[in-house]
């Protein structure tokens, strides 16, 4: 449950209406979707997650669904990734929590990169975007660590929302290894991705 904090973040989010600029719609050329593999075992700290917050968790298996990228859909990405990204402020887990890792909504304002992710999605959730379209994603980044990212699946091409980058952009741009991410019909099934690139060794996230 959120505090009375958490509860003012997504008022604030509600309140700060903020045009940015449309995205550029990649290239007909150019791969926009990332190919899904096999189910993959669930990061670190995603089961403790659900069992901290089962009702989050508890669902049964749904039609996969993409959200029509229009205008103002791009700009409630564009606002909900820098808001959250500007106003909750990083802290590795250990210094948190006092452990390696542990998946939680960061309503005291402080988090690591999964917990943007979760309070990213929820705020987009509460909005009515829908659960499938929402998919948290583990990926390599450019230092070749560990981390999570939310992916956007729609009819554009799939979007990044990254507490690293104040942009949103296309998963092709980020410069990041994909590893896996929540299947579109269970949030708790989580399947290997792959994109059609050279391939570099990868590792599941810390």
């Amino acid at each position: 449950m959120f505090t009375s904090r958490g509860r003012g973040i997504g008022l604030a989010v509600a309140a700060a209406l903020i045009a940015f600029a449309a995205p550029a719609h990649a290239n007909n050329d150019k791969i926009i979707y990332a190919s899904v593999g096999d189910n993959s075992r669930a990061p670190i700290g995603w089961v403790e997650f659900c069992n901290d917050n089962p009702a989050e968790c508890k669902t049964s298996n749904t039609q996969p669904r993409d959200i029509v990228m229009s205008q103002k859909a791009w700009k409630d990405l564009v606002r909900v990734n820098r808001w959250v990204n500007e106003t909750i402020k990083p802290m590795t887990d250990i210094d948190h929590w006092g452990v390696i890792e542990k998946w939680s909504y960061p309503t005291d304002g402080y988090g690591d990169c999964e917990d943007y992710v979760l309070l990213k999605r929820k705020l987009l959730i509460d909005a009515g975007w829908p659960r499938e379209a929402l998919l948290i994603t583990v990926v390599r980044d450019k230092k070749g660590e560990g981390h999570a990212v939310l992916t956007v699946k729609s009819d554009k091409g799939e979007f990044i929302l990254d507490n690293q980058a104040e942009d949103v952009l296309a998963w092709t741009d980020t410069g990041y290894r994909f590893v896996k991410r929540q299947s579109q019909s269970n949030p708790n099934t989580w399947v290997a991705l792959g994109d059609g690139r050279p391939a570099i060794a990868t590792a599941t996230a810390r």
